[in-house]
């Protein structure tokens, strides 16, 4: 590897991708992609390692996203000059497509005929059909109800434009013209990187530019293996739930992360089968970026300086069952997969925070709502689907540093969108949006804290929906004597009737006047609270997120905004009994259940679930889970086979034996 060639390399093709990211942003239609920021685009090598990735805007996730099996079954000899495949399949993908959602563009780059890379981009489609505005709907149960999927096919031949390709996607969409505004802004995007990279061949040479390809990522592979041959020796296992919408529908997601010198494998066997709502994803075969997050994190933060390309994830193998909510099978529901997806980053966070000995950081808010709107346009009287706004929530406490108040650090990428331009576009109107005081949860390093905000129809009707709401029934898990987080709500506000409380939203049918207000949840703390400098809970106070009471509650610290009282601070955490503290604090709710379920049993449910049929296995678990879940005693596993023994009777149509 020539290290000046290979930094020059890199240089060029990440200011590529850079500029490509940028026209994609400045010409998108959507109010997602070009506010929120949900796309993105890349190029790949001729076998499908994505060798430059942008990061100055747009999604950061899919950093080494595997093209290899879409384009093994499309076959590069069908790729000609001027070609364009879009797809939505996440199925036929295999993993390439995480959701039907993100409509997906492949282009092929020719250099004098010969085919040397591919560019990649993707946009979140508004609406791509399907039974609700928007997609999706975290209450489907299979993906027929999500809209139109669409397995590869030619959008352009040789450059001219099939329209019945084009027409597949408009017609089943509620914004078609803005769809094809951003189907054009990625066609924008691919173009250019077609044009720039072809400009570097002229300016070196065609095995020049080959070469930088293949040493910029293995570049990038040294750099991750440098970061994981820090990381102590050892296997490391940590489970948290994913929350589905019905009373005890927990889905146990669990990570085994085992460190060998450079590698690392991720072992995600004994996670629960895929469930019968949207929170399923799928990740195939080969290392995925979409469970490796925490891990490509931790490794760009400590050597910034690495290139954005597959070698990151190089050292990394992963083992996921299929059929798992993490790794489905056709036809899962897929729309609200971030739900899953943030509670992986969680788990393997939860494995670096034992690997490490000071710990890397406490569990964020764990939620990743996007309000999504269908109402009438206030400027043409037609109706439009309108992303509101992304609702995250507190960061967890990070080992030196504080949780980001209102955000949560898996999810940053994606932008919020200015009052002024959703009270424009839409008939919404934006009664409030603040953080909330008192929720940031207690540590050495406290969390973020909580983000609320309050919503009112002013038109004639709408109808709402909110993907991604997680942490209602199990709160962030602070880490070292940190406090847990704050549960998420919901409260809707009818116009002229009570309030009440309406936990996750599926679809909300607002009349005018009508209003709901959604509090995130909120982090957890990071270490003890009692060893927080003084100073820094005075800050909170005099920012006017954390009372003076709760100061004293939490902290042991008597302040006002302008002040520490020293000597009453150390009499008050001088008379604190302090003993020791779990390294995980999970909360109430978490205990309390696991009191009835531990990780291991858990376990072993997933695995005889696993092995019935397919057809049936939802119906199974669901029944396990509910019946044992009442009876509120600890369950074994001859609890769990008879429960099962039971299901399959219902399902086979046989009552169930008396007990």
């Amino acid at each position: 590897m020539d290290p000046v060639r290979t930094a020059i390399m890199n240089n060029r093709f990440t200011a590529i991708v850079e500029e490509a990211s940028a026209v994609l942003h400045r010409t998108a239609h959507t109010t997602f992609v070009k506010l929120v920021q949900d796309y993105q685009c890349a190029l790949a090598t001729p076998d499908g390692d994505i060798f430059a990735y942008p990061s100055q805007s747009g999604v950061t996730v899919f950093i080494g996203l595997p093209l290899q099996e879409t384009l093994d079954r499309i076959g590069r000899e069908n790729f000609e000059p001027g070609d364009c495949y879009i797809t939505n399949d996440p199925f036929f993908t295999d993993g390439l497509v995480t959701h039907m959602m993100d409509v997906t563009m492949i282009y092929p780059v020719f250099r004098d005929g010969e085919l040397i890379a591919f560019g990649w981009s993707f946009v979140h489609a508004s609406d791509i059909g399907g039974a609700v505005p928007g997609s999706i709907s975290p209450a489907f149960t299979e993906s027929f109800q999500e809209g139109l999927r669409v397995r590869p096919i030619k959008l352009f031949r040789r450059g001219e434009l099939n329209p019945d390709a084009k027409n597949i996607f408009l017609d089943n969409s509620r914004i078609p013209e803005e769809m094809w505004g951003d189907f054009q802004a990625m066609l924008s995007a691919l173009k250019s990187m077609d044009r720039r990279l072809n400009q570097l061949c002229d300016r070196y040479d065609v095995e020049t530019v080959r070469t930088g390809m293949k040493e910029v990522i293995d570049f990038a592979e040294l750099k991750a293996r440098s970061v994981i041959a820090r990381i102590p020796d050892g296997e490391y296992t940590f489970s948290d739930y994913l929350e589905g919408l019905e009373e005890n529908q927990h889905a146990h997601v669990i990570t085994t992360m085992r460190v060998k010198g450079e590698e690392i494998e991720l072992d995600f066997t004994g996670t629960d089968p895929q469930v019968a709502a949207a929170y399923n994803f799928i990740i195939g075969e080969r290392t995925h970026p979409y469970v490796t997050q925490a891990l490509t994190y931790y490794i760009m933060s400590l050597e910034p300086s690495a290139p954005k390309n597959a070698g990151l994830l190089k050292p990394i193998t992963m083992k996921a069952p299929r059929g798992t909510v993490i790794n489905a099978e056709f036809p899962a529901a897929m729309g609200s997969r971030v739900a899953a997806g943030t509670r992986v980053f969680d788990t393997v966070l939860g494995c670096l925070n034992q690997a490490l000995p000071d710990g890397l950081m406490a569990a964020g808010a764990g939620m990743v709502g996007i309000i999504v709107v269908n109402a009438r346009d206030p400027s043409t009287g037609r109706p439009r689907v309108s992303v509101l706004n992304p609702i995250i929530g507190g960061g967890g406490g990070r080992t030196g540093l504080d949780g980001i108040d209102g955000v949560d650090g898996r999810s940053g990428a994606l932008k919020s969108i200015p009052t002024e331009v959703i009270e424009v576009e839409t008939v919404m109107h934006m009664r409030a949006c603040h953080l909330m005081p008192d929720t940031q949860s207690a540590g050495e390093w406290r969390s973020g804290a909580a983000l609320v905000m309050e919503i009112e129809n002013t038109g004639l009707e709408a109808s709402m929906t909110v993907r991604g709401m997680n942490r209602f029934n199990f709160r962030p898990w602070g880490f070292r004597g940190g406090h847990f987080g704050k549960l998420g709500e919901v409260i809707f506000k009818p116009a002229g009737k009570p309030e009440e409380s309406i936990g996750k939203i599926r679809v909300l049918q607002m009349k005018r006047g009508d209003a709901v207000r959604i509090v995130t949840p909120s982090g957890g703390g990071f270490g003890d609270p009692f060893a927080r400098d003084p100073d820094l809970v005075r800050r909170d106070v005099q920012a006017e997120l954390l009372s003076v009471a709760e100061a004293k509650a939490r902290y042991g610290v008597i302040a006002t905004a302008e002040a520490v009282d020293v000597a009453a601070t150390e009499a008050e955490r001088a008379s604190r009994p302090h003993g020791a503290v779990p390294q995980f604090a999970f909360g109430p709710e978490r205990e309390r259940y696991n009191e009835i379920w531990t990780p291991a049993i858990r376990i072993f449910l997933a695995g005889e679930v696993l092995r019935r049929p397919k057809s049936y296995r939802h119906l199974i678990i669901e029944h396990v889970r509910e019946v044992l879940t009442v009876a509120g005693k600890p369950v074994s596993q001859a609890d769990v086979l008879a429960a099962i023994a039971d299901a399959e009777a219902i399902v086979a149509g046989i009552a169930p034996k008396a007990a």
